[in-house]
């Protein structure tokens, strides 16, 4: 999940009629598509089969995008796009490192929370949708490094490559949401990232009882 600009291939059709109320009606369509995505994927609908679980024509569907395909990448854009928003706004009320770490996880979890894995499957394997599927993932490791960097900064999180803890980070993040983790642990997803939180602000947090800290600052060695 991300606060970066969704990586979209395809141009939101031209069309003059840029009132109010069109806006409305299409963000509502959106929405509605959204919704029908991430319960049941995309990759097996026709748009006539579309317009038919929307009630509205297919040239209707035409204004959004030029093919299904585009129109793939469309809502899963506004997905990631209304999921960043809610995570900003989320994350906006904090300015501890640590609270803010721990509160993107878990508002990303739950915006991830309605997304079927058929979504995450025909997500991942499309190559248009993939691009914003990755460059979310990408954002989110980044966060992740500027939440590490500001916390060794102000001695909040002990002395770590935040780099490295972003790599690894981004990793885990993308095998939650390809359902990797679930499948191997067990865990729901919203456990998975609760579960990352607590292993990154437990292990990142700076303690003057830490071992690791006190042998160094000691200048002896472990046996």
């Amino acid at each position: 999940m991300t606060h970066s600009r969704p990586a979209e291939t395809a141009h939101e059709p031209c069309d003059t009629a840029r009132t109010p109320a069109v806006r409305a009606r299409r963000a509502e369509l959106l929405d509605r598509l959204c919704e029908l995505f991430l319960a049941e994927g995309f990759a097996h609908f026709t748009l006539d089969e579309l317009a038919g679980r929307m009630h509205c024509s297919k040239s209707t569907l035409y204004t959004l995008a030029h093919s299904k395909e585009q129109l793939a990448v469309r809502v899963v854009g506004h997905f990631f796009k209304r999921a960043t928003g809610n995570i900003e706004r989320r994350v906006a009320e904090c300015t501890d490192p640590r609270s803010r770490m721990r509160t993107y996880l878990k508002a990303a979890a739950a915006e991830l929370a309605p997304a079927s894995r058929r979504f995450i499957a025909d997500m991942a394997s499309n190559p248009a949708t993939r691009a914003s599927y990755e460059s979310n993932a990408r954002a989110a490791a980044d966060r992740i490094r500027q939440d590490v960097h500001e916390g060794v900064r102000t001695g909040v999180f002990r002395e770590v490559d935040s780099a490295l803890v972003a790599e690894m980070v981004g990793l885990t993040l993308s095998a939650i949401q390809r359902g990797e983790i679930s499948e191997r642990t067990g865990l729901s997803d919203a456990a998975a990232f609760d579960a990352l939180s607590d292993f990154l602000v437990g292990g990142l947090s700076a303690s003057e009882t830490d071992p690791a800290r006190s042998t160094e600052e000691d200048g002896t060695e472990e046996s």
